[in-house]
């Protein structure tokens, strides 16, 4: 994995309670020790509605907090978006932008991507970028064309110094409740993908940099194994990050493929 740094997050989504979240926050916030943050980024994505109470918990620790979403735009009458200045003020200093349940289940086109990106980086956030094709587009033998386009299209005019800002979340769609599953080799062969994409965008130093992170139901029992592949640089979690023990378990597993 060269010098990358890995990077678990944990996507509550749509889940907790403000109990629930400062419970579960507490409990990886505990867990994380020095030794383990050195070795692991690890960022909290709560929903919108706990960010400042769980930035609070988070506050002087090594754990990231994070938001779901951002608004592309800077303020105004934009009932019901969140803008990155908000996000800040809450202790957010990462975003998530085009996770496949707003890019495939809201539609959410590139272009409105683009300029979350543009938006988010402009105010001091960093952003990880969600890509990953449907079943549809892999049965058609699309998935590499289709998830290299969304990289393209995300990063349009992302400047290169700029990329120190940026990651990138793999989520192959086609297996999330579709019954068929994504192999570590399937995640190895569209991380690679995916980086020799940013090397044509950029350069090879800059592709070599960016984290790629595999967002395909990452758990406990698979994590040693996804996280062995030399271009997968963490995980983004989805129901697993609701179990502090099991969540830590993934990052500790982060770690360790980094040390060997």
């Amino acid at each position: 994995m060269d010098t990358r740094q890995p990077l678990v997050g944990g996507n509550w989504k749509m889940n907790t309670t403000e109990d629930e979240a400062l419970e579960l926050a507490r409990a990886v916030i505990d867990a994380c020790d020095a030794d383990l943050a050195q070795q692991c980024d690890v960022c909290l994505f709560p929903p919108f509605t706990w960010l400042s109470q769980v930035g609070h918990a988070a506050s002087d620790t090594p754990v990231l907090i994070g938001a779901q979403d951002v608004s592309d735009k800077a303020s105004g009458a934009y009932t019901g978006q969140i803008s990155a200045q908000m996000l800040l003020d809450t202790g957010c200093t990462m975003t998530l932008i085009g996770h496949s349940e707003r890019r495939h289940g809201l539609g959410e086109p590139d272009s409105l991507l683009n300029s979350k990106v543009h938006q988010a980086i402009d105010q001091g956030l960093q952003v990880m970028l969600c890509v990953g094709e449907q079943l549809a587009q892999r049965e058609a033998g699309r998935s590499e064309e289709v998830v290299a386009n969304q990289v393209l299209a995300g990063l349009d005019g992302v400047l290169k110094e700029d990329l120190s800002r940026m990651s990138v979340a793999y989520e192959p769609v086609w297996a999330i409740g579709t019954g068929r599953t994504a192999s570590p080799e399937d995640a190895q062969t569209m991380h690679q993908r995916i980086r020799a994409e940013l090397e044509r965008q950029y350069d090879a130093p800059s592709a070599s940099g960016i984290r790629i992170v595999y967002g395909g139901s990452v758990k406990p029992s698979n994590a040693d194994e996804i996280f062995a592949q030399p271009d997968v640089d963490g995980g983004l979690i989805g129901g697993a990050s609701l179990d502090a023990g099991g969540f830590i378990e993934i990052v500790r597993a982060a770690a360790s493929s980094a040390a060997s």
